[in-house]
């Protein structure tokens, strides 16, 4: 099979979900279109050579729903010979475009690929598609479904992770994306232009220095009216051996809602054309479904799948960025996977820097390759979780 390169992998800013954050005034369609712009005005490849976008959204709805991925290449100005297809892993949807994109290339069905994903979370909130598996207690518990945050808590009840821990992962969490922040660690942020706001957007926006244990601590439970709704009695008769939820998450242990496009160029070419080099390989993929009512467990599964299919242990890659989807799935992750905090997440986690559920896989790839660049290393995983226990992870190699 043809092998698979990473060309480049880049991103917007992630801006924070509410009117004040730098990319509400944008809509999908104009924030993508700044990818799209990069990616031709840096000349990696003729436009005519791109065969698909694949492109992963959460929510399609309302600006997000018709195909994106098609429409906004048409968008654009694209060739109208490029497919398009717009696909729902939940938050591992841009990681599995990736996914797509490679098993499009390696069977010879395609050349290049633009894979990424889009999430304006400011102007398409999160669940305002209304999906019945969210909205109908019936559909919900006969599928085994439950919203993030229960499973989320559900896990930390299951695997003794205190308040404290979760506060301490996101303090850590903090720490890490302002010190890479400060220090210029993201090199593939593509800067955004708010026309409407007469701003410069140029860096991630929901990062918080002023992140204490103490003003974590101070923070309600986000999930323990709702567990108080039906659910934890729900999950208490799943899970007999447990007495109680502990409901340990907040909205500073949770992931930062943000807005944010990302784009990975995918080729069957090393050197380009023009002469650039790929700055990547990819070497294997895995997917996986963990148990349902986990929720969020995915990313552990995953990325010990793609670990054992390439006879692999955690010491032998160089840095892994596993998806930060709340607090005590981090914790439990690293525990039961151990990796050492200079490998995992170096430069923070989605508490921090946030979470465009569309986006964040690719993000996460170019968070990945650029800090694989920086200390000169050579392997790494990216690994995503998505509801409903989905988990996808990407084994690289730098060239």
């Amino acid at each position: 099979m043809n092998p698979v390169y990473i060309v480049d992998s880049i991103r917007t800013p992630r801006a924070r979900a509410n009117q004040k954050g730098g990319l509400s005034q944008i809509n999908p369609y104009e924030l993508l279109d700044v990818l799209y712009k990069d990616i031709e005005q840096k000349n990696f490849l003729n436009l005519n050579s791109i065969d698909e976008v694949i492109l992963g959204c959460v929510t399609q709805h309302g600006e997000q729903a018709g195909n994106i991925a098609k429409t906004s290449a048409l968008y654009s100005g694209y060739p109208d010979s490029i497919s398009g297809l717009t696909v729902n892993r939940f938050c591992s949807s841009s990681l599995d475009a990736i996914n797509l994109g490679q098993l499009k290339i390696q069977s010879q069905q395609a050349d290049n690929v633009i894979a990424g994903g889009i999430e304006m979370m400011s102007r398409v909130p999160m669940l305002s598609d209304e999906a019945a598996i969210w909205n109908d207690i019936n559909i919900a518990g006969q599928a085994k479904i439950f919203l993030m945050g229960s499973g989320a808590d559900l896990i930390a009840s299951l695997f003794n992770i205190s308040r404290h821990d979760v506060d301490m992962q996101a303090l850590k969490s903090q720490q890490k994306a302002l010190n890479a922040q400060k220090n210029d660690h993201f090199k593939s942020i593509v800067p955004v232009v708010n026309k409407s706001k007469s701003i410069h957007c140029a860096h991630d926006e929901c990062i918080r220095s002023d992140t204490s244990l103490e003003s974590l601590a101070l923070l309600a439970p986000s999930f323990k009216e709702l567990g108080e709704q039906g659910v934890d009695q729900a999950q208490l008769n799943l899970f007999p051996t447990l007495e109680e939820i502990s409901h340990v998450h907040t909205a500073g242990n949770s992931p930062a809602m943000a807005d944010a496009a990302s784009m990975t160029l995918l080729s069957n070419k090393k050197m380009q054309d023009d002469g650039q080099k790929a700055r990547a390989k990819i070497i294997s993929v895995a997917t996986v479904n963990d148990d349902p009512l986990l929720v969020l467990s995915g990313c552990m599964l995953a990325t010990q799948k793609i670990l054992a299919h390439n006879n692999l242990r955690v010491s032998d890659i160089d840095l892994f960025e596993i998806h930060e989807a709340f607090a005590s799935t981090m914790i439990h992750c690293q525990q039961e996977l151990n990796i050492d905090d200079n490998k995992l997440n170096v430069n923070g986690g989605c508490i921090a820097l946030g979470h465009p559920m569309g986006a964040t896989g690719s993000i996460m790839m170019s968070t990945l390759i650029d800090e694989l660049e920086r200390q000169d290393l050579s392997t790494g995983i990216v690994a995503t979780s998505g509801a409903a226990g989905a988990g996808t992870a990407i084994l690289v190699e730098r060239l």
